[in-house]
C-alpha cells in the first residue's frame, strides 16, 4: 500500500459569471379614509336647539316581576311570536327527519345485508 500513487482530481477554473441585479422590490402602501369621531361632549352651537333622543329600545317593554319587584326587558309579542315559531318549526323538522332516516336504516338492513351476501357468494364462484 505505501507504494500506491494517491489519486488526483482535475477541478476545473471558475467559471466568470455576469453579475447578476435585482429590481429593487416595491410595496403598495396601504392607505384609509380617516373616520371622524365627535367628541363624547359634544353641544349644538348656542342659539340652537338639539333633537331630543329616545332613550327607549324599540320593541322592548318592561315587564315588572312581582316576586322580585323589578323590572325585567322583554321583546313585543311579535318578536316572541316569530322566535317561539321557529323553534318549534326546526324541533320538529330535526325530530321528523330523525325518525324518517332511522326507519329508513331499519328497512334497508336487511336488504343490504342480502345483496351483500349474495355479492360475496358471487365472488366466491368466480375466484
Amino acid at each position: 500500500m505505501p507504494n500506491e500513487a494517491l489519486p488526483q482530481f482535475v477541478i476545473p477554473d471558475v467559471p466568470n459569471l455576469k453579475e447578476m441585479t435585482l429590481a429593487v422590490p416595491t410595496a403598495n402602501i396601504p392607505y384609509y379614509k380617516p373616520m371622524v369621531v365627535p367628541p363624547s361632549d359634544l353641544q349644538p352651537p348656542p342659539g340652537i336647539q338639539g333633537e331630543s333622543k329616545d332613550e327607549s329600545l324599540k320593541g322592548i317593554r318592561e315587564v315588572k316581576l312581582p316576586i322580585l319587584n323589578r323590572k325585567v326587558p322583554l321583546p313585543d309579542n311579535e318578536i316572541l311570536i316569530t322566535a317561539t315559531t321557529t323553534a318549534v318549526v326546526s324541533v320538529a323538522a330535526t325530530l321528523t327527519a330523525t325518525a324518517a332516516f332511522k326507519w329508513v336504516v331499519t328497512a334497508m338492513k336487511p336488504i343490504l345485508k342480502t345483496a351483500w351476501k349474495k355479492l360475496q357468494q358471487k365472488n366466491k364462484k368466480v375466484s
